[in-house]
């Protein structure tokens, strides 16, 4: 085994690709690396292992003591840790509603195909023609249906969470996994939350939409953050309120608060910033037991170089119980946030009645919701293009 001499990760990569490099990269933790020549089984440390992804360009072993702890079968992959699969399917199983089969969740949550969402294909400005979305940016981590007596906000941020307990004991140094969380805060006389977690399993890579998506500020992240919405299962006065498909740039039509750490991002979505998000998810509440849904998170490519678009991840929920929701307290935002749950009950129901009126008709095509919004509080135009 050798030193790198100094090469950056981002000058090895490069290398790698090419079947002339005779060496593999184990690169510990993000920012160190070591390579070992091609073809040998190499002692390595299990400290060393314990934070190593492996780049593989023929045949290598990893041993400790006479044990085999890692084997990488295919070209251009990595297996990571030893055991970052089984701690990934631990923590999906971890939470309070089940992972089950995509094609029967009932009061559960899956992972459902890619390709049931449409996204923006290479060619899109030119000719609008949309593509499925294929394989996800991020692996899925897991779900958490939760509730409050706040408005639940930061919640990777608080060391109660079980996916940050998770990372924290399996991770114990700076070299962790890097985990997206969107939190969707959902209006309702009690403060429930419905968290879809993420995780790289690779270096995000430099110059992409993630890591601009992550330098950004709050505008950038505003302007490119899209939801597409499925109702694949429910009754149809919710599916025509909603849509059979809903697209929409979620942090113009919602307030979104991000916050942004050295390994994670969280998006904290208040649904209950607009009216008419506010009155569709009333309705879809009193049928929830019924419903079955897919929620697809992108960050919007506006430009053919960005095209075509990549999903980073998507969930799916069915039949979800209000009393399967997690208690849970978390620090709250400070903000009005439970506004909500005092409302009068009859202010709710007048809401509920009135979101045909809210939801301008003419505004669709072929399922999907457009017209007006309202835009962190403020109410604007919503331009076309930013729900297809």
């Amino acid at each position: 085994m050798e030193a790198s001499g100094g090469l950056s990760g981002h000058h090895i990569t490069e290398m790698l690709v090419s079947d002339e490099w005779q060496y593999f990269l184990v690169i510990c933790g993000w920012h160190h690396s070591v390579l070992c020549r091609r073809g040998v089984s190499v002692e390595i440390s299990p400290m060393v292992l314990l934070n190593s992804n492996i780049f593989r360009l023929g045949s290598l072993h990893l041993t400790y003591l006479g044990h085999t702890l890692v084997t990488c079968l295919e070209k251009g992959h990595y297996s990571g840790r030893g055991n970052a699969q089984e701690w990934i399917e631990r923590v999906k199983s971890e939470g309070a509603v089940p992972l089950l089969d995509p094609e029967n969740c009932p009061n559960g949550w899956a992972s459902p195909p890619g390709d049931s969402f449409k996204v923006r294909g290479p060619k899109y400005f030119s000719t609008k023609v949309k593509i499925p979305g294929g394989d996800y940016l991020l692996k899925p981590l897991g779900f958490d249906w939760i509730k409050s007596s706040t408005k639940l906000s930061d919640i990777l941020k608080n060391p109660r969470n079980r996916v940050r307990r998770a990372l924290e004991d399996e991770f114990p140094t700076d070299d962790k996994p890097f985990v997206w969380a969107f939190n969707l805060q959902v209006p309702s006389k009690e403060n429930y939350s419905a968290v879809a977690y993420f995780v790289a399993t690779e270096p995000i890579p430099e110059g992409s939409l993630m890591e601009q998506f992550l330098r950004g500020d709050d505008g950038y992240r505003n302007s490119r953050f899209k939801l597409i919405a499925n109702i694949v299962k429910g009754p149809w006065i919710v599916k025509k309120a909603v849509g059979e498909q809903a697209i929409c740039l979620i942090g113009r039509a919602l307030t979104c608060k991000y916050s942004v750490a050295e390994n994670f991002i969280e998006a904290d979505i208040d649904i209950g910033s607009s009216m008419v998000a506010s009155a569709i998810v009333h309705l879809a509440f009193g049928y929830l037991t019924t419903l079955t849904v897919d929620l697809a998170f992108l960050i919007e490519g506006q430009a053919e170089s960005e095209l075509p678009e990549r999903i980073l991840g998507a969930v799916r929920f069915s039949e979800l119980s209000i009393t399967s929701a997690r208690p849970l307290e978390l620090p709250s935002d400070g903000s009005a946030g439970s506004l909500h749950s005092s409302l009068p009950t009859r202010l709710w129901k007048s809401i509920g009645h009135g979101f045909s009126q809210l939801i301008n008709p003419v505004g669709r095509e072929n399922g999907i919701v457009s017209g007006s919004s309202h835009v962190n509080g403020g109410g604007q135009e919503e331009r076309v293009d930013d729900v297809k």
